[in-house]
């Protein structure tokens, strides 16, 4: 038993064990995922930057939710991609808190600037005269600035609890640092009940961010049943916000499921999948998802386009 943590100066992560037969395949595979969820991404912010017909709340949200996409990718692709051609997958202590703190950040960041997207389209069909008042500059930026900071420091406060257990093993059964696979690495598992506590809270205040947006959206339907006109408005630009909403969640959910519940004997191939789901498909998704259904946005992107041909 290890006597202090200072001793761990890096983990195994023991996920791609079983991949040396096809690390060349997965490396160009996931290489070129990478570069279309970089190229995607950047092209619909660059747009919306560009265009100041875009410079309306909804767009501007729409833009930190790609920045936010960028962010968390790169906390998880350049050091996978490295795996994938290293015959030997560590990590240092400390860049494994590192990337802790950027996929968990990135995750919940996600889920606040979906509910403040809910309720920028609750303002904008539900009470429209109202809307530039509401969802004025300032109150836009304080949002922004919610959906970015309070995730940052959640995340930050379950690492800093992490960081100070006891760790009995290196090794991670995962392809990339998760918290929750750390603290079951702890000497002592009497000492992680803070850690669970802040977990449950933690869990509770997006519990909470979950029930927010659902009752907005249903408030919304609700309110579009009896009006074509906000119908069409909320064909148009609110069910790309839910076909995220609906990605994020059964991605999040079925990862969540498989870390609790899933058994050790399932294949690690299958478990790398659902390990990699919400770092793969909301990126990849969904700016092809608002591009194409957006139309200001679609309408840009075609004009770029059309000049460079």
């Amino acid at each position: 038993m290890m006597d202090n943590v200072s001793q761990i100066t890096m983990f195994f992560l023991s996920g791609l064990n079983e991949t040396n037969n096809h690390r060349f395949i997965l490396f160009s595979l996931t290489l070129l995922c990478y570069c279309v969820i970089l190229i995607a991404n950047t092209s619909v912010i660059v747009t919306i930057i560009m265009d100041n017909n875009l410079h309306e709340p909804m767009y501007i949200l729409l833009c930190t939710f790609f920045m936010n996409a960028l962010y968390g990718t790169a906390g998880f692709y350049p050091k996978f991609l490295w795996d994938l051609l290293s015959p030997v997958h560590v990590i240092s202590y400390s860049g494994c808190f590192v990337q802790v703190q950027v996929i968990a950040s990135f995750v919940f960041t996600d889920l606040s600037i979906l509910s403040v997207m809910a309720y920028d389209r609750y303002v904008a069909i539900c009470r429209p005269l109202e809307y530039h008042s509401v969802m004025s500059k300032q109150r836009l930026i304080i949002l922004v600035s919610f959906s970015w900071m309070t995730p940052f420091c959640i995340s930050g406060i379950n690492v800093f609890l992490t960081s100070r257990l006891k760790l009995c093993s290196q090794h991670v059964a995962k392809i990339y640092c998760m918290n929750c696979m750390i603290v079951k690495l702890a000497c002592f598992p009497a000492e992680t009940v803070v850690n669970s506590i802040v977990v449950y809270i933690t869990i509770f205040i997006y519990l909470f961010h979950g029930i927010f947006i659902v009752l907005s959206y249903m408030y919304l339907i609700k309110t579009c049943a009896n009006s074509i006109e906000n119908r069409a408005k909320f064909m148009q630009t609110c069910v790309p916000h839910l076909t995220s909403l609906l990605i994020f969640f059964v991605n999040i959910l079925t990862d969540v499921m498989f870390v609790r519940f899933g058994s050790k004997d399932s294949p690690q191939a299958l478990k790398n999948f659902v390990a990699l789901e919400y770092l793969v498909i909301p990126p990849l998704l969904n700016p092809f998802i608002y591009g194409f259904k957006l139309s200001k946005i679609r309408n840009r992107i075609m004009v770029v386009l059309t000049l460079k041909n």
